[in-house]
């Protein structure tokens, strides 16, 4: 679907509340983000990390001004491929109120042209198992489940 009013740019930190409300609002994202005023400062430590280096990128939709999806892209460099390079794509979320419109598919074709630009050989992401909807979604993008994920979630410092 075609939006002439949709936008993509990179995020600012005066986005930071609206990406963090982003982020929380999903079964997943509820349980582990913290939206709340003030946020807590760790959003914006990690905010500034992200754009101070120049792999890694957040990345806002923006629908008639206001903000309704967001994505990270990180650019890798490997040995593999003969030294290539990588896009990760992370932290895709769409507005609730304006899901099934195609701002989805708008902005991660957004950021497969920005891996190109970037020189990448490929795009990876990963989808939780328990979102069957974004795998499928995924897939129609030409996405393929080649590998198996794994993680291993280390405790928090204090």
């Amino acid at each position: 679907m075609t939006h002439n009013s949709l936008s993509f740019r990179k995020a600012e930190h005066s986005d930071l509340p609206q990406l963090v409300r982003l982020l929380a609002d999903d079964p997943l994202g509820s349980k582990r983000e913290r939206f709340e005023t003030p946020l807590p400062a760790s959003y914006r430590e990690a905010f500034d990390a992200i754009a101070t280096d120049p792999n890694n990128e957040v990345i806002v939709a923006c629908l008639d001004g206001r903000i309704v999806g967001m994505l990270q892209i990180t650019f890798i460099p490997y040995l593999t491929y003969q030294g290539g390079w990588r896009a990760l794509i992370e932290g895709v979320r769409i507005d609730a109120g304006v899901r099934s419109l195609g701002l989805g598919k708008a902005l991660l074709q957004w950021a497969i042209d920005r891996a190109r630009e970037r020189r990448c050989h490929m795009v990876q992401l990963t989808t939780d198992k328990t979102r069957p909807e974004a795998q499928r979604f995924y897939e129609t993008l030409g996405f393929e489940a080649t590998h198996e994920g794994m993680k291993l979630h280390l405790p928090a410092r204090t």
